[in-house]
């Protein structure tokens, strides 16, 4: 049962698209990009935020789309794979195609989000995950900033790749 005491209108911008719904106020972001927006390359893996499947950006920041509640994002610009090609596929969507950084594909969607959010932070400066001083986007650094995302068929390397390309060291 909902009433007014139990849901709230929530507005964001998906993908450059305004969207204005009525949610109960316990719906995850997740549930409703899902169920509701139908924007269903976010994936719905461990539903704990341990695996990272349903990476999205908010505000150009990743984040577990199944830990957060939807009435957090009011007012928030929401990106999901789905809105990251204009007309050509998104750079690290090319390069993870390119580098068959995916088996079953169905954690890539949460890979690529995740690694566009990463390397933001890199370029605005966050310190290194590895070591003290200047980032070195190695190997190492990458496979530290990536950590929250999990691949169950171990593409790992394949996705390093992607990402250090899209970096510029490939």
């Amino acid at each position: 049962m909902t009433g007014p005491e139990l849901s709230s209108t929530v507005r964001l911008m998906l993908n450059g698209a305004p969207q204005e719904l009525t949610v109960d106020n316990r719906t995850t972001l997740l549930d409703l990009l899902r169920d509701r927006l139908d924007h269903t390359g976010t994936k719905k893996g461990c539903d704990h935020g341990q695996c990272g499947a349903c990476t999205v950006l908010i505000d150009g920041r990743r984040a577990n789309s199944c830990l957060l509640l939807a009435v957090a994002v009011d007012g928030r610009e929401v990106t999901t794979v789905e809105g990251l090609e204009d007309d050509e596929p998104h750079p690290m969507q090319a390069a993870f195609l390119a580098h068959d950084a995916f088996q079953c594909g169905y954690c890539t969607p949460g890979q690529i989000c995740s690694a566009i959010g990463m390397l933001d932070e890199l370029a605005e400066g966050w310190p290194s995950a590895v070591t003290a001083g200047p980032v070195h986007l190695d190997d190492a650094e990458i496979r530290e900033r990536m950590s929250g995302n999990l691949c169950r068929c171990a593409a790992y390397p394949n996705i390093v790749a992607a990402i250090r390309e899209v970096a510029g060291g490939d």
